[in-house]
């Protein structure tokens, strides 16, 4: 008699080890505290979120399963939509506006959003508005080529801008055209894609 009790108690006892598919409230709390703290702190992408969550849980909870990291990663994508902290499009349009502000061509900004995790449909859509003019044109003012040259350019000089707009993801003719510029005609061109 006494045996069978003691086995029932150690059966108990490791039925409360195993662990659940499912975050207790705890866990729960955590993943919506750091989704605010996370999406109050800068703009996120999904995959971002997802991945931040999944890292700093099995950091934080010790023997967390699989499944408890991908539920409490999932709980906490589903409330940051919920609370329009996370949105995927709205990231991917200013993402587009400042790379373009910045003078990346639209090979480079659609790199680094699928590297951010935007589906490509999303980032196709930002990137109709975009202008690889204007932002070959800053491009080459930031960097003082072509137009914005201080000094005469020797076939040495331009060969080592053509290889720049290329290394930033402008193609051959942008770099020609642009560096082919007068400074007015690239300040005008700028300004009326700009307004």
């Amino acid at each position: 008699m006494i045996r069978a009790i003691l086995y029932a108690i150690r059966d108990a006892m490791a039925d409360e080890d195993v662990q659940s598919d499912t975050p207790t409230p705890r866990m729960q709390s955590w993943a919506r505290n750091s989704t605010i703290y996370r999406l109050g702190r800068q703009m996120l992408t999904e995959k971002q979120l997802f991945d931040a969550i999944s890292r700093k849980a099995k950091q934080k909870f010790e023997g967390i399963s699989q499944a408890q990291i991908r539920a409490l990663a999932d709980l906490a994508v589903k409330f940051g939509y919920d609370q329009g902290g996370l949105n995927d499009v709205a990231y991917a349009e200013i993402s587009v506006r400042s790379g373009v502000r910045s003078g990346r061509s639209k090979r480079i900004i659609a790199q680094k959003l699928s590297i951010k995790g935007v589906d490509r449909e999303t980032a196709v859509t930002a990137l109709e508005e975009s202008d690889d003019l204007a932002a070959a044109i800053i491009f080459a003012r930031k960097r003082a080529f072509g137009p914005f040259r201080r000094l005469g350019a020797d076939e040495k000089r331009y060969a080592k801008e053509m290889s720049a707009f290329a290394r930033n993801g402008f193609g051959f003719e942008m770099g020609r055209s642009v560096l082919g510029m007068s400074r007015d005609e690239a300040e005008t061109l700028l300004a009326e894609r700009q307004s």
